[in-house]
């Protein structure tokens, strides 16, 4: 974990200097595609992951190095030809795996956060699952365990592979010509993220696109049909910890209402969308019908709500790169309390940016508790080594945050939706 943590260490700014980037060439080209509260959202929502992962609170159902041991038919070196394998073994697990989570109740839960900007940019390739809660990857690595595929060179391959993913989530580039034929292009992907009919769970490779065209499940990007971005039941909310698991309380609640035993039962594993059908009738769920004429979520900041809420990620942002510099020094109890104190910040500013009065809970309980750690500790996880009035700073940014969330959700009215929001 110290490695991946590392890895992010210079991953996270890298992305984020991209996305930034293309906010400026939008605003440049007068085609912006960001919206100030969404891309927010999408880079906290990417923060809850990096946080989760890096911690690694996952249940590993088959690890890879176990499948080999048990599975591998020959034995191979480090090789150029190993690495080209792997890569295609992985690719062709992500096709599956995406399949899975398009098609199956309970694992589109785990990928829904991805699809739940109404926006299409960079930034939305950051919304990444926290509610994935078992790691199977394994099991859909069998032929790369059979193949006898070295589990250093797994390790080694995934990140890039998922970082590979990142740069074609923008509408900023057309299509590719005969690179359309071989892998997963900006076009492609549109498609894929498009709440059209003809654009529903297309697309689903994540760097060659032959898996696409060979499993019937390629889409072109139509001149006729501008692709509408979302979810067909829509999110609602800024705050990524509650889009995460939205589908899943939904799963829950329908288990729970409906009388069929059955129906308990099966609903985990129908395809995505299905409800029992005395539920359905008795607890409709609103369902976009026409993505042309539905109106996107939009809140309504002002610049001084926007410029807060840019001020809160940045500052997340901060104290997660320390956490990753600090890591092996931090300790894994500490590291669980840390996580804990981000994940509350987090939930906190982005439900204020809902407008959601309950956020001042969390944000009460997450300064409570990050006080707590400076007065017991008289530091902030060994910030005061590198910055002697470190601790004072966080101090200093907890209380400020308290009282700048009462102001926004007790005293300030809300404007007028802006160009800037």
């Amino acid at each position: 974990m110290e490695t991946y943590a590392n890895a992010l260490l210079y991953a996270i700014p890298f992305f984020t200097f991209l996305v930034l980037f293309e906010i400026a060439y939008g605003y440049f080209v007068k085609k912006q595609t960001h919206r100030v509260l969404d891309t927010i959202s999408s880079l906290s929502s990417g923060l809850t992951n990096i946080i989760k992962d890096s911690i690694g609170l996952v249940i590993v159902i088959v690890s890879y190095p176990f499948l080999l041991e048990k599975l591998a038919l020959f034995s191979v070196e480090s090789s150029v030809l190993v690495y080209i394998i792997a890569f295609i073994a992985i690719d062709f697990a992500s096709y599956w795996n995406h399949r899975l989570s398009h098609h199956v109740n309970y694992f589109w839960n785990q990928h829904v956060i991805h699809h739940s900007s109404e926006e299409f940019n960079l930034a939305c390739a950051l919304r990444q699952s926290i509610s994935n809660f078992f790691g199977y990857i394994g099991i859909l690595l069998i032929p790369a365990a059979l193949l006898g595929v070295p589990s250093e060179v797994i390790n080694l391959l995934l990140p890039i592979h998922l970082f590979a993913q990142f740069w074609y989530h923008t509408k900023h580039i057309g299509k590719l010509g005969l690179l359309e034929y071989i892998i997963v292009t900006p076009s492609q992907h549109r498609v894929h993220h498009a709440i059209n009919d003809i654009y529903l769970d297309k697309n689903l490779a994540a760097i060659f696109c032959v898996w696409d065209r060979a499993f019937g499940t390629f889409q072109e990007e139509l001149d006729d049909v501008p692709p509408v971005y979302g979810v067909l039941k829509p999110a609602k909310t800024w705050n990524p910890v509650l889009i995460n698991f939205q589908h899943l309380w939904r799963l829950i609640q329908d288990a729970w209402r409906t009388t069929n035993y059955f129906d308990k039962l099966r609903i985990w594993f129908m395809p995505t969308g299905w409800r029992p059908k005395d539920v359905k009738e008795k607890y409709p769920v609103q369902i976009i019908e026409d993505p042309y004429t539905y109106e996107k979520y939009r809140t309504s900041p002002s610049k001084l709500l926007a410029a807060y809420s840019i001020m809160h990620f940045v500052i997340t942002l901060i104290l997660i790169l320390f956490m990753f510099y600090n890591y092996g020094n931090i300790g894994f109890d500490n590291l669980l309390i840390y996580g804990l104190i981000l994940f509350l910040g987090i939930y906190s500013y982005t439900s204020v940016m809902d407008g959601n009065k309950f956020s001042l809970v969390f944000e009460s309980a997450r300064s409570i508790l990050g006080f707590y750690i400076i007065y017991t500790t008289a530091d902030w996880f060994g910030l005061n080594a590198f910055l002697s009035f470190g601790s004072s700073l966080v101090a200093f940014y907890f209380l400020a945050s308290v009282i700048s969330s009462i102001y926004f959700l007790y005293f300030e009215k809300r404007k007028t939706v802006n160009s800037f929001a």
